[in-house]
């Protein structure tokens, strides 16, 4: 319709469209088109075309008009068995709802929501599901905090943040939506547990186990910071014997490991060597020592066999039940000594325990081992610089090559014996120290007895019997056959991880469905009485106080056995959350199923994950446990793949100044407060234009202010095309759709090579370019426009959802743009007919030749020479040296003529 013969309200005006877009004095002076306005009114104000809600962006109007569209339409949904096309998986890993949206969650979900529907317009069948962690202590301390309901905290929380998520348009597939807190979510974390219990991977046993002291629960090693403090409460971690449940995560240590192979190229490297180390195989041997006074030899794991002959004293852990059981058996003054000192040692944490710093301490047990390759009395100490959970506790002592060891033994007064000779070459038969070497009164100058300098390479063996003259390599080799021989050792691994701690006593988690009978016996609960449901927290004191406040619920804790109708008890602890986000990932494909966790055809169809977003927080607990799960899901014939991520994106942190955002810090910068001032689209542009993903953003650097202002020179352009979307595009400006087609053909590599940044960067060189392309020649009618704007709109529907929607209807398109496909690049287009070639005399520009790009350099510098310009620039001169970059740049020297 001619909007200029239309009917009209009052201060409406009928404008030409070429005249739409920045209708500032510039843009029409730019254009050479003086303004003619034609104006209804009653009244002799001055039209001002810059008031008009037509030609004005208003990012809060077009979320508001198109965020109910969206709810009705609900574009992404996904169709698990009817549609054909072929099938991506996108997951974000999920909010904690411990309030609103912060800007982590703003970062984060932008550019898992690129990927989304990147992988749309590409042609596919996109999983993008969205559920909420709501399970653990900070829902459950915040609630105690305000004499709260944990659920009713949670789900507050979580509803507050869902109406945020949905105004943030990330385009999740809202029938899929789980909260691990419900008890059909939970149901299946105990079924999980079970098929764990049956396989003999679920256990419980009693042990030293880290302790929160401000939250009054157990917390996994992986839960506590290097500096010895808890990952959620801060509190310094000490010591407590417990009896607790474990899964045996160790069971898989070598898989967890070497599959980590399978992810090289698609995770990020800093990721896998965390989970490496933290796994931390060793490849050495058992050795067993004989203990005087003791029936049972106590095994020690070494990766240095080789050095047996220098082993002149064993130490233990303090903390261990090998020291608790040798100190027992000693005298009552080393009893005392001992029980003081294990109470010193459980205040300290284990990052101070391994210091090298430390002036070492211990006591002398009284006890003696046997070293088995040369029947040496060797005594034992409990030194704290020895963990309990690093193989069994103890540790042979070789202080000449260990610096720690070394330490002791002098703070001790204990032997040191050389058995390398790090003088020595690996190569070579003959040791370079001689007997006459050892009684050279210089021979103290490396002697680590004298420097107090363990002597750590690797060299040759040296007083050590059967192994003198061998390599490190050999002579562990050799030392393994010996112990072999004696039956005193074997080949080992041993290994950083640990088994995994799950249990925790309090109230906000999923019950353990294991009932305890009188006699100790562990009975679990029948599959076909789960969920075993959480009681209600009315009457309940949920305060930290030591034990799980379960056990205080009475109706509920006491049970009769099922075997025999004997009264029984159920377990009072609850799962560790991480349980919950290990396989959560499945359940996304059948969130309401309640006959199963999953249904293994829709697993076979859309899993592993094609691709995971979320920080590298994560990248230890989270990560590590989703794998060690989906390992034994596959065990349990359940699943047919062992790694649940097949890619991996890290994004960086949201900064203010340089720091964390905190409000001890003062620089918490409000998510909504920001979607408030700049709109929702600014907010996800500046995300993704910040910087690469894994980087961090200072968002006192960047400008949504800027991004929205952008957003509206786009948002205009689609208001100056006057074409009909039929248009033919191949009748418009070459050189405008050489610069569309460049974008067209750039961008999906862009993309999956995570560059964000610079896709938005070619969004906004096309913008530039069709901006002048609009305000010159046939301006808004050109079909290069239109094709142009088009291709703007396609690309800012990555980024910008809610103004690349409000584009595509102003070209004339039925919503949504989402169920749009990318559009390929004519490859014609991507070749450039001809450059321009600069040519230089002495450095100053002198021509531009219009030059085939194919072009040879001897011909390039042909033309150049035989260009009137250069001639005259050179005139009597002598040419010294000319340099052809073909096909853009030919530079000419000179000198004077003769």
């Amino acid at each position: 319709m001619d909007c200029c013969r239309a009917p009209m309200p009052r201060f409406v005006s009928c404008i030409p469209s070429v005249y739409r877009g920045d209708l500032g004095p510039s843009s029409r002076t730019q254009a050479g088109i003086e303004s003619r306005v034609t104006i209804e009114t009653t009244s002799a104000e001055q039209y001002d075309p810059r008031n008009d809600p037509a030609l004005h962006y208003d990012f809060a109007a077009i979320q508001n008009k198109w965020l109910p569209r969206w709810d009705e339409m609900q574009p992404f949904k996904t169709d698990l068995e009817g549609d054909k096309r072929p099938r991506k998986y996108v997951l974000d890993m999920f909010p904690y709802p411990s309030g609103d949206l912060h800007m982590g969650h703003a970062e984060a979900y932008a550019l898992g929501d690129v990927i989304a529907r990147y992988w749309r317009q590409q042609g596919f069948n996109v999983l993008h599901p969205i559920g909420w962690d709501s399970f653990g202590l900070p829902a459950e301390n915040a609630a105690i905090k305000r004499g709260l309901d944990p659920r009713q905290w949670t789900y507050d929380n979580i509803e507050q943040q869902k109406r945020s998520m949905r105004r943030y348009a990330a385009s999740f597939d809202w029938d899929r939506v789980l909260h691990t807190s419900d008890p059909e979510y939970y149901k299946w974390n105990q079924w999980l547990f079970l098929q764990m219990y049956k396989k003999g991977l679920a256990y419980r046993k009693a042990s030293w186990v880290n302790w929160d002291p401000v939250d009054q629960t157990v917390l996994a090693n992986e839960q506590v910071l290097p500096d010895g403090t808890s990952e959620r409460s801060g509190a310094v971690v000490v010591k407590k014997k417990l009896t607790q449940w474990y899964f045996k995560i160790t069971d898989y240590a070598d898989r967890l490991l070497d599959d980590l192979n399978q992810l090289e190229g698609s995770w990020p490297s800093k990721v896998l060597s965390m989970q490496r180390n933290w796994i931390g195989r060793s490849i050495g041997a058992d050795v067993d020592f004989v203990v005087e006074g003791r029936d049972k030899p106590v095994t020690v794991f070494t990766t240095r066999p080789d050095t047996l002959f220098g082993a002149t004293f064993m130490v233990v852990a303090p903390d261990s039940d090998l020291a608790i059981e040798l100190a027992a058996e000693s005298t009552p003054e080393v009893q005392e000594a001992f029980k003081t000192y294990l109470t010193a040692v459980q205040k300290s944490t284990e990052t101070e325990r391994q210091s090298t710093d430390r002036p070492k301490t211990g006591v002398f047990l009284e006890r003696y081992a046997i070293n088995p390759v040369n029947g040496e009395r060797m005594p034992i100490w409990a030194a704290d610089y020895v963990l309990a959970d690093y193989g069994t506790g103890a540790v042979m002592a070789v202080p000449a090559h260990d610096q720690r060891d070394l330490d002791f033994a002098r703070a001790f007064d204990l032997p040191i014996r050389m058995v390398v000779d790090v003088t020595a070459p690996a190569t070579g038969a003959i040791p370079i120290i001689t007997d006459e070497m050892l009684d050279d009164p210089n021979f103290g100058s490396y002697d680590p007895a004298v420097t107090g300098e363990a002597l750590a390479g690797d060299g040759r063996l040296m007083n050590s019997g059967p192994l003198n003259g061998l390599s490190k390599v050999n002579a562990i080799k050799k030392a393994i056959e010996i112990l072999q021989q004696q039956g005193a050792g074997r080949p080992a691994k041993n290994y950083r991880l640990r088994d995994w701690l799950i249990s925790r006593q309090r109230y906000w988690g999923t019950p353990i469905p294991i009932i305890h009978g009188e006699n100790g016996e562990e009975i679990p609960v029948p599959e076909d009485q789960l969920p075993v449901l959480l009681p209600p927290s009315d009457g309940l004191d949920l305060k930290p106080r030591g034990s799980s406040p379960l056990g205080a619920a009475e109706d509920w804790v006491n049970v009769t056995n099922p075997l025999d109708g004997t009264p029984a008890l159920r377990d009072a602890d609850t799962m560790d959350t991480f349980v919950d986000s290990s396989w959560y990932f499945l359940r996304f494909l059948n969130p309401h199923d309640s006959e199963k966790a999953f249904d293994p055809k829709d697993v076979d169809k859309w899993a592993p994950v094609d691709q995971y977003v979320g920080g590298v927080t994560h990248a230890i607990l989270h990560l590590l446990y989703a794998r060690f799960i989906t390992k034994v899901l596959f065990d349990l014939g359940l699943v047919s793949f062992t790694e649940p991520f097949s890619a991996l994106l890290n994004q960086g942190m949201v900064l203010m100044d340089g720091s964390a955002m905190s409000k001890s810090k003062g620089n918490i910068v409000q998510l909504s407060d920001q979607l408030d001032e700049h709109g929702v689209d600014a907010v996800r542009l500046t995300m993704a234009f910040a910087g690469p993903p894994e980087d961090d953003i200072d968002w006192a650097d960047v400008s949504p202010a800027g991004s929205s202002k952008f957003l509206a020179r786009a948002w205009r352009l689609a208001g100056d095309v006057t074409s009909k979307p039929e248009v033919n595009w191949r009748e418009g400006d070459i050189a405008l759709r050489r610069v569309t087609h460049r974008f067209l053909a750039e961008a999906p590599g862009l993309i999956e090579a995570f560059k964000f940044n610079v896709v938005v960067a070619r969004i906004m060189e096309l913008v530039n370019v069709t901006r002048k392309a609009v305000d010159k020649g046939p301006g808004g009618a050109d079909p290069a426009v239109r094709e142009a704007v088009e291709t703007i709109a396609l690309g800012l529907s990555l980024f910008a959802p809610y103004t690349a929607e409000d584009m595509w209807e102003r070209l004339g398109y039925p919503a949504t743009i989402s169920s749009y496909g990318w559009r390929g690049a004519d490859p014609a287009l991507l070749t450039e007919e001809s450059v321009t070639a600069v040519v230089q005399v002495d450095g100053k520009v002198r021509d531009r030749l219009e030059v085939p790009p194919t072009i040879a350099g001897s011909d390039l510098e042909a033309l150049a020479r035989a260009s009137a310009a250069v001639q005259r620039a050179i005139g009597d001169r002598e040419i010294v040296n000319v340099v052809v970059r073909e096909p853009r740049v030919v530079s000419i020297a000179t000198k004077p003529g003769a």
